[in-house]
């Protein structure tokens, strides 16, 4: 596989993913209210759903993915719900100054990776995706060498896509001052988890 096939992969997938939609949305309202840790871990549960799908994609079972339609669907509605459950937490949550919020707990940036990685599983838009991006871009034949070249170029995007959405919103985070604001971004960073769940759900 030669650069320029890499580079061309690397552009289609960068719009891909730093296209605005509910996993951005995710990133920058966990970011705001509960710190970088947990932005990055729901990040991390999307790249290991979209790594799960390359793999599939390239031992050519996207189709195969793409009729779990019973699974997909299960994953799609169960992150959903845990997204609009978290957004109206955040919403009803007393304001806390960001100084005295406790760190994240290592079971609660679990289940922030565990939100990430269904969500991408249950995307129905993910292995359609690879379908019409592996063959045009890559060729229909991958090597598992191939296999590794794509998932590093998924990697390096993705650590510039999530890392630029956290260290945004952690320049925010950083006017929280006072309890009357860290209300009103609670909320709306709140609204938009709950909108981000809404999304998904009415997804297609």
């Amino acid at each position: 596989m030669d650069i320029s096939t890499l580079l061309a992969f690397a552009a289609a997938f960068f719009v891909f993913a730093a296209s605005p939609g509910p996993d951005n949305m995710t990133i920058v309202a966990r970011t705001i209210s509960h710190g970088a840790a947990s932005g990055i871990a729901y990040g991390a549960g999307t790249v290991v759903g979209i790594l799960f799908f390359l793999t599939l994609a390239a031992f050519g079972l996207s189709v195969i993915a793409a009729e779990m339609g019973i699974v997909m669907t299960i994953l799609r509605y169960a992150g959903a719900a845990y997204l609009i459950w978290m957004g109206v937490k955040l919403w009803t949550a007393e304001p806390v100054v960001p100084d005295l919020l406790p760190v994240s707990e290592r079971r609660g940036l679990l289940s922030i990776f565990a939100t990430g990685v269904a969500l991408n599983l249950g995307n129905p838009k993910m292995p359609l995706f690879y379908v019409a991006l592996l063959p045009n871009v890559v060729g229909a034949s991958l090597t598992p060498g191939h296999i590794a070249a794509l998932a590093a170029v998924i990697l390096a995007v993705e650590i510039v896509v999530i890392g630029g959405h956290v260290v945004l919103a952690g320049r925010a985070r950083k006017l929280l001052r006072t309890p009357t604001v860290v209300r009103r971004v609670n909320r709306t960073a709140g609204g938009v988890m709950i909108g981000a769940g809404v999304a998904v759900v009415a997804s297609k």
